[in-house]
């Protein structure tokens, strides 16, 4: 293995393009960044008080995506990932800018949950930190969002999203450049108060290294490093001393602060008061620079895709555990729906996408049962859309929830706008699916068999088998009512 894999960081302040080409060296798989590209958009910035984002910052993040584009030209889909923060997850007309994001870009770009993007910073930052058996805290200051984590190894422990960020603070307490006493007591006041809410499980888990990663930590480690205000990068004293100079000197300016680069300087104001809050609050004695970050935890999340390790088969595991599903049941469902599924003619790049989507969905619907049979499916929609699902992006979790809300019942409850027929041809295959194996046990064969051509769908069924199965026969003539009910094209045919 020797290629190249590319990670897409669209941070609310930073947008950040990374090349890693990847080498296996004695049985275990190495990244090694061959090219790196960082803009300030300042995405964040442009939303206004109902979190809408202005035409400014759009066109800011679709130039800055132009040209990332271009840097992408001839790389396989499957070793590109785009992952988006804060800023799409919180604005309001994120309909807007997604469609044009992709277009630049050339690619699918996921809208990441905070608890998400909280594991994939740890797992990027302790890729590259030397091993290590102790627990370790990274905390990670965006533009709208600040991540805390807890983890051993590779392994995340405590995961935390808030809504602080340097961008947004800098904007909401600092909005016209200038630091005063008054100002800064209550921007740290006011992130003191966020990160109380998870102070206690973060101290009483604790650690014993702690590390800041991305674009405010490595900016405040230089500045205390280089103007002398710390001996040991990040500590309480050091900050202080640098909260005092910015109120003596009323802005933060390059030019009177050694280390700081221009970029940074608009949004260090807000960064300060956050991590201030941080060592107060979480009691932090010092605070090492964590390289990696983001767009690292996407490229290592890609990797394991690549050899098999794809995180969102580890989860779809879990939660099977944690609301004891019937594994067996839920292995025949799924063999069942991919069998239906393969041969259907879609287009390669989305069959390939649903079929994912398809087999966690079938391991996953029952998982409602958990808190009671009636409208069990429901419940696991609800599930699927809200839970913290480790691996999975906002709208794969989407689709999921989908896929199970709509496995059973009426269709109706299940009308999305702008869904291919590819992914009705899916719900088809799990509904078909489920009235299989309604008895639970195993079948030898399937007794028939899916059809999809020009937007029809073609049951083909073996009657003698159904002459012998009323119960199955009856419930299948119902599943096709249902969806010619709904407004699809679908007729049966003998097998």
């Amino acid at each position: 293995m020797n290629h190249l894999l590319a990670a897409v960081d669209l941070g609310s302040n930073s947008f950040r393009l990374s090349i890693g080409r990847v080498v296996q060296q004695d049985n275990i798989a190495h990244i090694y960044a061959v090219d790196r590209l960082k803009e300030s958009v300042q995405l964040a910035a442009g939303l206004d008080a109902d979190n809408v984002l202005d035409d400014a910052s759009i066109e800011r993040a679709v130039t800055v995506l132009r040209r990332y584009g271009e840097r992408l030209t001839g790389f396989d889909p499957d070793h590109v990932r785009a992952v988006a923060t804060s800023t799409f997850r919180v604005a309001k007309n994120v309909d807007v800018l997604l469609p044009l994001a992709e277009e630049a870009l050339g690619f699918p770009i996921e809208i990441i949950a905070g608890q998400e993007e909280a594991r994939l910073i740890f797992t990027g930052v302790a890729n590259e930190l030397p091993p290590s058996n102790e627990r370790r805290l990274v905390m990670d200051i965006g533009g709208g969002s600040t991540e805390f984590i807890i983890g051993r190894g590779f392994e995340p422990l405590q995961l935390s999203s808030l809504l602080m960020g340097c961008v947004s603070y800098t904007q909401r307490f600092f909005p016209d450049g200038k630091i005063t006493a008054e100002r800064m007591d209550k921007a740290v006041l006011t992130a003191r108060r966020e990160i109380e809410t998870i102070s206690k499980r973060f101290r009483k888990l604790g650690w014993q290294e702690a590390f800041g990663s991305s674009g405010t930590a490595k900016a405040l480690y230089a500045i205390l490093s280089d103007s002398q205000l710390s001996r040991q990068g990040i500590t309480l004293e050091g900050l202080e001393k640098l909260r005092a100079k910015l109120v003596a000197d009323g802005e933060a300016k390059a030019d009177n602060l050694p280390g700081l680069k221009a970029s940074r300087a608009g949004v260090l104001a807000g960064g300060l008061a956050i991590m201030l809050a941080a060592f107060q609050e979480l009691k932090i004695k010092s605070m090492g620079s964590g390289e990696g970050a983001l767009r690292m935890g996407v490229l290592y999340d890609l990797l394991g895709r690549e050899s098999q390790h794809d995180k969102r088969d580890e989860t779809s595991r879990q939660f099977m555990r944690r609301y004891h599903v019937d594994a067996n049941q839920a292995a025949r469902v799924k063999q069942a729906a991919l069998k239906l599924f393969e041969p259907l003619q879609i287009d390669n790049d989305e069959k390939e996408v649903l079929q994912k989507m398809l087999g966690w969905a079938a391991e996953l619907h029952e998982i409602g049962f958990s808190i009671t049979a009636d409208s069990y499916h429901r419940h696991s929609a609800y599930i699927l859309q809200h839970a913290d699902m480790p691996g999975f992006s906002n709208d794969e979790q989407a689709i999921l929830s989908w896929l199970t809300l709509g496995h059973l019942g009426k269709l109706g409850k299940s009308k999305v706008k702008k869904l291919s027929k590819g992914y009705w041809a899916a719900l088809m295959c799990l509904r078909l699916s489920v009235v299989l194996m309604r008895r639970r046990k195993n079948l030898p064969k399937l007794p028939l068999q899916l059809a999809l051509h020009n937007g029809r769908m073609t049951v083909m069924v073996d009657q003698a088998w159904m002459h012998e199965h009323a119960l199955t026969a009856f419930s299948l003539e119902n599943e096709v009512e249902e969806w010619i009910k709904a407004g699809f094209n679908v007729s049966v045919k003998s097998l």
